[in-house]
């Protein structure tokens, strides 16, 4: 290939990156709103939550980038860049998914560590702050890498929309050679670069997440002070 057609390819690197990260954000956002609201006391609030995770997942993520990208503009007669429209439909449909994820985890937790929370008379938001996301957080990262490689590619989606991401330069570049299978080997290894440095980054996230769960603090060891009168090594008495 050219110059010109690997600076069209790298230029699509730098849109899907853009749009991986500010998605990938937003989907964390949501996640962690969301899921803590599905174990909340209030069942209105628990209702809610649920509804919004049952219609995202339920709901396919390009007919929801059409919906948001060509639906919500006549209706609210405002219109959104495509990166913010992918963004939005992209970080909602995913967070749906990791909201299910930061449920489980709390949800694992140990009875006995809310009880505990209870007993010393935390507030909820003490009890969720103080013991349970300390402990659920490092069980939510390996589901949330496999959710961040499935959004990498979901990214390719925003492409309908005339966003130039990685898949919509590929496929330029292919009508220029008119040539597929270079262009779309270039694209496949690109993608898989990505995924593996974010795989490895999220490894190292939560060995680092771990080194400190479940230790306890170190002590020092105690001594015990001398009596008056207490025997020493040599059998004489002080």
């Amino acid at each position: 290939m050219t110059s010109g057609l690997w600076e069209l390819v790298l230029r699509g690197v730098w849109v899907t990156i853009q749009l991986l990260v500010l998605s990938a954000l937003l989907a964390t956002a949501v996640s962690f709103v969301a899921g803590v609201a599905r174990t909340h006391r209030s069942r209105l609030v628990r209702f809610l939550a649920g509804l919004y995770t049952e219609v995202f997942r339920g709901t396919s993520a390009l007919v929801m980038i059409f919906w948001v990208f060509f639906v919500l503009p006549p209706a609210f007669g405002w219109q959104l860049v495509p990166l913010w429209a992918g963004t939005l439909a992209l970080g909602l449909t995913y967070g749906a998914y990791g909201s299910e994820i930061v449920r489980g985890a709390l949800a694992a937790v140990d009875p006995a560590q809310r009880e505990g929370g209870i007993a010393l008379s935390f507030t909820p938001w003490q009890r969720m702050r103080l013991i349970l996301l300390p402990q659920a957080v490092p069980e939510m990262v390996p589901p949330f890498s496999n959710l961040l490689i499935e959004l990498l590619k979901g990214t390719a989606l925003v492409s309908i929309m005339g966003m130039g991401d990685l898949a919509f330069s590929g496929n330029l570049v292919r009508l220029a050679l008119q040539e597929s299978a270079e262009i779309y080997t270039y694209v496949l290894l690109i993608y898989f670069v990505i995924a593996f440095l974010l795989t490895r980054l999220m490894r190292g996230l939560e060995k680092k997440l771990k080194a400190g769960v479940g230790k306890a603090p170190a002590r020092t060891p105690d001594v015990e002070p001398k009596r008056p009168g207490a025997a020493t090594a040599g059998g004489a008495v002080r």
